[in-house]
């Protein structure tokens, strides 16, 4: 039996659909399974043990089409389900299943606060999608895999207050409402028994920098200096991972870290918490905001100019 996945990004949604990739490979008799994804986004699944060949695209569908079709794959499960996967199963003419999105449910919430998700969270959803051949969830919770050669070696890395014991501090996020603020960054410092160290993008590195500043005596600034997987690396050896909902939030996941979640104007219900994750996480977030949630994804910019999903969270000791 051959089998293609389909989720194009990002980094947290391909993370996501990782206990599908395992209980596909290990719960079907002589099954080889491919994934398709963007380009940008291969260092998320090229080194999953359970993934036999993955596609990429760097353009257009265009780009991987020929290759799917030559395969004549059995089934093809789209965990995206958009506009674009559509053409693409079109195309592949394969008998495929697809992954149900609740964009009317979140339509409803995000605009007029009536909350009718389900209680269910999307890694739960994504088993939906595969029920029919079998496939259950084996509750094992998510996976990531780095390559050797990304693994980071702590005593020969970073200075010596990170040796013993650290927390990760992620900064950033794919959304101005999702990232956590200059000065809560500062204050989870201020707040942290542990040394932090700061990851992200390069584009996080500024506000790292000003944050390092403030705190040059327990923290270190590797935003924009690490790729994913380094960064992975460093998540995978942290003591906690304080984070907005991002990427890196769902790698501290399949780690089963202990996080510290902090959520703008996205919301947990929206089934896109930490799964699975260490036994003392945390959730914190503002409830009964009645802005919140604002949207599905996120803005540049606050909407109402206070920014109070996030200004308002309060931030214990870590």
């Amino acid at each position: 039996m051959k089998i293609l996945v389909v989720r194009f990004s990002s980094i947290g949604d391909i993370v996501l659909t990782t206990p599908i990739l395992r209980c596909i490979k290990q719960q079907l008799k002589d099954v080889e399974l491919h994934y398709v994804t963007k380009h940008n986004f291969l260092s998320v699944i090229e080194n999953n043990i359970y993934v036999d060949k993955v596609f990429t695209i760097k353009d257009s569908l265009k780009d991987v089409i020929p290759q799917l079709k030559k395969e004549n794959y059995d089934y093809v499960i789209d965990l995206h389900h958009n506009i674009r996967t559509l053409k693409l199963k079109t195309v592949l003419g394969k008998k495929s299943f697809s992954f149900n999105k609740l964009n009317w449910e979140k339509f409803l919430i995000v605009n007029f606060k009536k909350n009718k998700l389900p209680n269910v969270h999307i890694v739960d959803r994504y088993f939906e999608t595969v029920e029919s051949l079998g496939v259950k969830n084996d509750g094992k919770g998510l996976d990531y895999f780095i390559n050797e050669k990304d693994e980071i070696d702590i005593p020969s890395s970073l200075p010596t207050l990170f040796h013993e014991d650290y927390n990760a501090l992620v900064v950033g996020g794919s959304y101005f409402t999702k990232q956590i603020p200059i000065h809560k960054l500062k204050e989870i410092c201020t707040k942290s028994s542990l040394p932090l160290i700061l990851l992200g993008g390069k584009e996080d590195a500024a506000i790292a920098e000003q944050v390092y500043q403030f705190h040059k005596n327990k923290t270190i600034n590797l935003c924009g200096k690490l790729n994913l997987n380094q960064s992975a690396s460093i998540i995978q050896q942290a003591n906690k991972v304080i984070t907005s909902d991002t990427g890196l939030m769902h790698i501290a996941a399949a780690y089963k870290k202990d996080i510290i979640s902090l959520w703008g104007n996205t919301i947990p219900e929206f089934g896109m918490g930490p799964y699975l994750a260490g036994k003392n996480s945390q959730i914190l977030e503002v409830k009964n905001l009645s802005c919140r949630p604002c949207s599905k994804l996120g803005y540049k910019k606050c909407p109402k100019g206070h920014f109070k999903c996030m200004n308002d969270i309060e931030i214990k000791s870590i």
